[in-house]
């Protein structure tokens, strides 16, 4: 008997989904690195750090009242983008056993659609986080604790505390409680197993806001590097997928947070 049309979409239904999470990915990734509508690309900022005006008065850029509904909404949509590219190496793996329980249903044949609905859901939860995060940002230009320019923290001595903030959030219960369930995806995915279109929705929104527990704080990091330094992007999505996926994710969550506190202590201490 010939193979149908739906038997072969079937059978090549991983490829289809890490093909198109490769290309969310890759469209995300050009975004962010271009400066995702900034005046300064991503793989420009490292070098510019530092270089701001050295009196502290800041550029016209940085004169507070500069926002507007469409300066807004370029912002968000800049970190929304960015938590797109940072967050969907770490979270493939988990659409793809999503894909692979999928299979074994009686709706397998949607698998495709139902893994856009369970990245849909997932990527709802940032873009939550990014209108918090945005609103967070222009508040603190508005205070003048961020510079409009350089996208970074004004005060070093600010900087070092939050860096002693994100580290001692690595310690506390609801990150190692979040952790825990990002690295035991199976047993979620099995025990809140929903059906439909709008099941994969929900089950996306769970696994975001697990993933949002355990991230938030990092993403402050931002603020001290510059939202938009390359390096601190590339950075955190490396730390975030190593916590997930090395065997032993939960020590380097609690090593690394170790050495964010010392980092910030010297910063106080004057000794950086």
């Amino acid at each position: 008997m010939q193979e149908s049309l739906a038997e072969r979409a079937l059978r090549r239904d991983r490829l289809i989904v890490a093909g198109l999470l490769g290309l969310l990915f890759l469209l995300a990734a050009l975004y962010t690195v271009s400066g995702a509508g900034m005046e300064m690309s991503a793989p420009k900022m490292p070098g510019m750090l530092g270089k701001a005006d050295p009196s502290g008065l800041g550029t016209d850029m940085d004169m507070a009242g500069a926002w507007s509904f469409g300066h807004a909404l370029l912002v968000f949509l800049m970190w929304w983008v960015m938590m797109i590219a940072m967050m969907l190496p770490s979270v493939a793996p988990v659409v793809l056993l999503y894909a692979a329980l999928g299979r074994r249903g009686a709706q397998a044949l949607a698998v495709p659609r139902s893994c856009a609905a369970f990245v849909l859901g997932y990527l709802a939860v940032w873009a939550l986080f990014s209108a918090l995060a945005t609103a967070l940002q222009w508040a603190l230009e508005e205070g003048g604790l961020v510079s409009a320019s350089m996208m970074s923290l004004t005060s070093s001595r600010a900087g070092a505390l939050v860096l002693i903030a994100a580290g001692a959030f690595q310690f506390t219960p609801l990150k190692q409680s979040c952790l825990s369930q990002c690295r035991s995806p199976a047993e979620v995915l099995t025990r809140h197993r929903r059906s439909g279109m709008t099941g994969a929705f929900r089950m996306g929104v769970e696994h975001g806001w697990y993933c949002l527990g355990c991230c938030w704080f990092l993403m402050a990091l931002l603020f001290v590097g510059g939202i938009m330094n390359f390096a601190w992007i590339v950075g955190l999505a490396l730390w975030v997928a190593a916590e997930k996926y090395l065997p032993h994710g939960p020590q380097i969550s609690k090593l690394a947070g170790a050495a964010l506190v010392l980092w910030g202590a010297a910063i106080l201490a004057g000794v950086l």
